[in-house]
């Protein structure tokens, strides 16, 4: 099996998955089988990362439970819209104590440390200063003030990288998540350096659909377009296809939509005077709706997403068939199991691998003729900076425009711009919103560095004629799809 990831843990959760998708293929998944080869990846010479072999061991275990759609641990209540989890005996390697005295303190003089401390919790010990945890607020006073830079503030990686607060910690110094704030983006499970924190899978459901002979039609987000060496978007359908689906069709189809209806949206908010939020990330909506719910009611467009409207294209001509989203994103498994959505399953780029691999697909060596295609700018909603760009074209071929935009690139820069709209300080039509840094080509289950990707994208993409949005939508036409998301979305 080949390496795909030097993150050990992503391999260890990929190796899981190729099993899962062989065993799935060939009849029902039988667990203690799935465990029994997580077990043949821990050796019994030694444990290679945590302190025993059987610690590594549970951990797969947990691994195996969420890779089979199951909750992490048998005593954790589901609950279907929480996506990313916490594997708790992973969750252990983090520096506990946030403030710590290193090596570099010379005891000085000056004593800037102990003057800065409001509670008492420094003292000079025989070789450097030292702290009373039991008297620490982790303020973080003593690190500014000293000469040396003795003292380091450390922050746990997925608490650090988590926009909403949404991270912290019980008695046994093992993250939880609080589902009441989550926003599914994902940023906690890609910061995590020991693979403590993963997403749940829905890769058996779908096999077996396949297997049951179930028309699926699969559908792929504009970010697939890269992800696999060699291979261009013809011969990415046409594997999807293999893996025993009625067919393939690019997201992108329906990002194109999805531009000209915020234009028509946006024209509405400018009379009003009110900016305009983006729809397409999922985790920014979820930003808006728990975190900003003001701003979600008023400002947010009311457009669904392109996996959404694409799915609701493919239901309108044949509302029997299911549909399947894959692309890089976690929360869009959340997003398809709101009301409104028409969305069967979601599957990640690191389960689509998985099936390929389990099937003996090899993408670049399949033969594919490219047929008709979206518009480049709906094909570039993968990126930050894309969704206004195609909102902009779509002005710009009603002779209308221009409007100004601002790119929120990354989850952070998201709730910071929110908080400007919040204000009355938003100096711009449109607030673009992406949780991912570098936009969706940046997702935490993509399986290539956005480098490359948007590096193969340009490449593709410059064979291709210059197509309008308006010649798209001529070509794949959206007449009676209901492109807003309506009430159910509160």
């Amino acid at each position: 099996m080949p390496n795909m990831f030097s993150n050990e843990s992503r391999q260890f959760k990929f190796d899981i998955l190729v099993n899962i998708c062989r065993q799935a293929f060939e009849g029902d998944v039988v667990e203690d089988k799935v465990q029994a080869y997580a077990k043949n990846l821990v050796s019994l010479d030694g444990p290679r990362y945590r302190c025993c072999v059987y610690k590594e061991r549970e951990i797969l275990r947990q691994r195996v439970r969420l890779a089979m759609g199951k909750m992490p641990r048998e005593e954790i209540e589901p609950n279907p819209r929480q996506i990313i989890h916490v594997i708790d005996a992973a969750c252990d390697g983090c520096t506990i104590k946030k403030i710590r005295v290193t090596d570099n303190c010379r005891k000085c003089m000056a004593k800037s440390c102990l003057a800065a401390c409001r509670f008492g919790a420094i003292h000079i010990g025989s070789e450097r200063s030292e702290i009373d945890y039991s008297k620490c607020k982790e303020c973080g006073a003593c690190s500014r003030a000293c000469p040396y830079s003795a003292i380091v503030v450390t922050e746990r990686p997925c608490y650090a990288h988590c926009p909403v607060q949404a991270i912290s910690w019980n008695e046994q110094n093992i993250a939880v998540i609080d589902e009441a704030k989550c926003i599914n983006c994902g940023q906690c499970l890609s910061a995590c350096p020991f693979g403590a924190i993963e997403d749940i899978s829905w890769v058996v459901p779908v096999i077996k659909a396949i297997r049951m002979g179930t028309r699926i039609v699969a559908v792929v987000a504009p970010s697939i377009q890269g992800q696999f060496d060699d291979t261009s978007i013809p011969q990415i359908l046409k594997c999807v296809e293999m893996l025993g689906f009625e067919r393939c069709e690019e997201v992108a189809v329906g990002a194109d939509a999805v531009a000209e209806y915020e234009y028509e949206e946006l024209v509405e908010h400018k009379k009003t005077g009110k900016p305009m939020t983006t729809s397409c990330c999922p985790g920014f909506v979820n930003m808006l709706r728990i975190h900003f719910p003001k701003l979600y009611r008023e400002n947010k467009s009311t457009t669904v997403t392109p996996m959404e409207a694409i799915a609701r294209r493919i239901k309108r001509d044949d509302p029997d068939c299911g549909v399947v989203f894959i692309g890089p994103c976690l929360a869009k498994k959340q997003e398809a199991m709101e009301n409104y959505s028409v969305v069967d399953y979601v599957l990640t780029y690191e389960e689509l691998a998985a099936m390929l691999i389990a099937k003996g697909i090899n993408p670049p060596e399949v033969e594919a003729s490219a047929e008709d295609y979206p518009s480049v700018y709906g094909r570039n909603f993968a990126f930050s900076g894309g969704v206004a760009a195609a909102v902009a074209q779509a002005a710009k071929e009603h002779e209308d425009g221009p409007y100004t935009a601002f790119m929120a690139n990354g989850a952070s820069e998201c709730k910071k711009q929110l908080q400007i709209i919040q204000a009355g300080r938003f100096n711009f039509d449109i607030l673009e919103g992406m949780c991912c840094p570098g936009g969706c080509l940046s997702g935490p289950a993509t399986i290539t560095d956005a480098v490359t990707t948007k590096g193969r994208m340009a490449k593709e993409n410059m064979a291709t004629d210059k197509k309008t949005i308006q010649k798209s939508l001529e070509i794949f036409s959206f007449d009676n799809v209901d492109m807003h998301v309506g009430e159910h979305a509160e």
